[in-house]
């Protein structure tokens, strides 16, 4: 691994033949190893997209946290660029798990899954398939494809299936839309304020966003309903849901019928892409710190 400064160390590991890029960003104020945070990213998002506030705060808790771009993202490598399997999404995810455990300063018995909209539906299958694992949040996370799906307007729906079949004609060649817009503009996502995530990015990394996804990745979006492993989870798992969500809609009663006794569940009066951004990102860290607090021998 590569020191980027005294508390971030820049490394990689291989997944599907393709080198990951990751980053263990240590906290400051004790000494690994460590109980590790693993972040999963969401749809379009890369190691740092709306997370640098977890982070820190993960940190100031004592927590190390490990974050990755997926094969095609990010600093990984990869071709084609910005093509989404959840299903070889899911397998990243898993040599990312084994990637942090072989870590020196990461404590291998206090491991927690954090996962965010897609990547939350990620932490779920993660979750119930480790049961050896400290614990696992999900917040916003995308659960039911099919609700997603029934939550696009048919007119954007027609348009969604023309690029797609452009793209599957030419595998070889992605063929993008963006990732997201300002509301009414055409992308994968312009509902529930998306178009902050261009903002913020700008702002807070002070860089560009490879705005763009590969239109095939919309074709899995229905099929992926990862919602039918929560009966299975063993470990304690924290979902947090958004009431307002438009874009990974979030049906509390039936999650809750769906769900094992270690599933926890909490809502916040908000949309998808609030519980990254203020006012409700205080509210939103609160609750995850506290449950990780609880889950973490105090001897940290």
């Amino acid at each position: 691994m590569n020191v980027l400064s005294d508390n971030r160390l820049k490394g990689s590991f291989v997944n599907q033949g393709v080198r990951c890029a990751s980053t263990l960003h240590r906290p400051e104020s004790s000494k690994g190893p460590y109980p590790t945070i693993l972040m999963v990213h969401g749809w379009g998002g890369t190691q740092l997209t709306l997370v640098t506030e977890f982070i820190k705060a993960f940190n100031d808790a004592g927590f190390a946290v490990l974050t990755f771009d997926y094969p095609g993202w990010g600093d990984s490598e990869g071709l084609p660029r910005n093509v989404i399997s959840p299903w070889k999404r899911e397998k990243t995810v898993e040599a990312a798990l084994a990637y942090t455990k072989s870590l020196r300063d990461v404590d291998q018995t206090n491991i927690i899954l954090w996962g965010s909209s897609f990547g939350g539906g990620h932490v779920v299958k993660m979750a119930a398939e480790h049961p050896e694992l400290r614990g696992a949040i999900a917040q916003v996370p995308m659960l039911d494809g099919i609700l997603a799906v029934k939550a696009v307007p048919p007119a954007r729906m027609i348009r969604f299936g023309i690029d797609m079949m452009r793209d599957m004609l030419n595998p070889f060649c992605a063929h993008y839309l963006p990732i997201v817009s300002p509301e009414g503009e055409y992308s994968s996502m312009d509902r529930d304020g998306a178009w902050r995530v261009e903002g913020w990015i700008e702002d807070t990394l002070n860089r560009q966003h490879d705005n763009r996804v590969a239109a095939r990745s919309l074709a899995t979006m229905g099929f992926y309903r990862p919602q039918k492993h929560l009966k299975k989870i063993k470990i304690p798992t924290l979902v947090i849901g958004a009431t307002r969500d438009t874009v990974a809609p979030f049906d509390e009663h039936k999650v809750r019928r769906l769900s094992s006794d270690s599933v926890e569940i909490q809502t916040i009066d908000a949309n998808h892409f609030d519980p990254y951004l203020d006012h409700w990102f205080e509210d939103n860290i609160e609750r995850q710190v506290s449950f990780i607090k609880r889950l973490v021998p105090a001897t940290y």
